[in-house]
């Protein structure tokens, strides 16, 4: 795989690249998940290869989750991550391999068609509610399985533990979640002579930071207004996808 460094981009797409990293960082802190599903599809559009982006979004959530969690680790539902652990990490691991042997473009038709899932979902006021234990390891399952592919799999484990983990302790839990899964990818990328894109996650670490401590500084606003944030972003989510993924199907 060739690799893409911030200085061979021209300048229009060094904005965008920067506009992107700030989003996906408020995102993820405000919301607490969500940075990857709502960022990828659009940094696919300036480069498609996905092993380019997902080491850099990786190795920026464990940057910020660390800091997130500093003195932070009593607020976390450990009985719940280890009840779920079983039935994610099987997914997940499962998911990695599948991003390293199936072909990229059939990859990125599948994350813009589940990022078209999600923004309906989000548009329409609609929620993936988890009701019985048989769904809720359904949920996992396939959660950890395209948190491997893509890192695009969080709404659908969200669902689990927004029923079962208490709303203040929600974004912690799911940042200790996020870490494990994110070191796993990425432990495995390396040891299949993956580049993980260490310099331009360096270069775009003051980027992201923008949008990480405004998102901590908003996040109880953004969760006080979660469903008008999520109707807005599913609207533009929507037509943004659509005419990607007709521009993917020609190509």
């Amino acid at each position: 795989m060739t690799s893409i460094y911030l200085f061979d981009l021209n300048i229009q797409q060094l904005l965008w690249v920067g506009l992107i990293f700030i989003w996906t960082g408020f995102v993820r802190s405000g919301l607490g998940f969500g940075g990857a599903a709502l960022g990828l599809p659009l940094l696919l559009l300036i480069n498609d290869q996905l092993l380019i982006w997902l080491p850099i979004i990786g190795l920026h959530l464990l940057f910020f989750s660390t800091l997130t969690l500093l003195n932070r680790f009593d607020n976390v539902d450990w009985q719940t991550l280890k009840k779920a652990a079983p039935f994610i990490l099987p997914g997940k691991l499962a998911g990695v391999f599948g991003l390293l042997s199936l072909p990229n473009q059939w990859l990125v038709i599948v994350i813009y068609l589940l990022t078209l899932f999600y923004a309906l979902l989000w548009l329409l006021n609609l929620q993936i509610k988890s009701t019985n234990t048989w769904f809720d390891k359904t949920l996992l399952l396939i959660g950890g399985y395209f948190s491997g592919t893509s890192l695009t799999g969080a709404p659908l484990m969200v669902a689990v533990f927004a029923r079962t983990t208490d709303r203040s302790q929600l974004r912690d839990t799911l940042f200790i979640l996020w870490f494990v899964l994110v070191t796993i990818k990425l432990l495995t990328l390396s040891a299949f002579g993956v580049d993980l894109q260490m310099l331009n996650a360096l270069l775009l670490v003051p980027v992201a930071a923008i949008g990480h401590f405004i998102g901590l500084k908003t996040h109880e606003k953004v969760i006080g207004n979660d469903l008008l944030f999520k109707r807005i972003i599913g609207g533009v989510l929507m037509l943004i996808c659509t005419l990607a993924l007709i521009d993917a199907l020609d190509g």
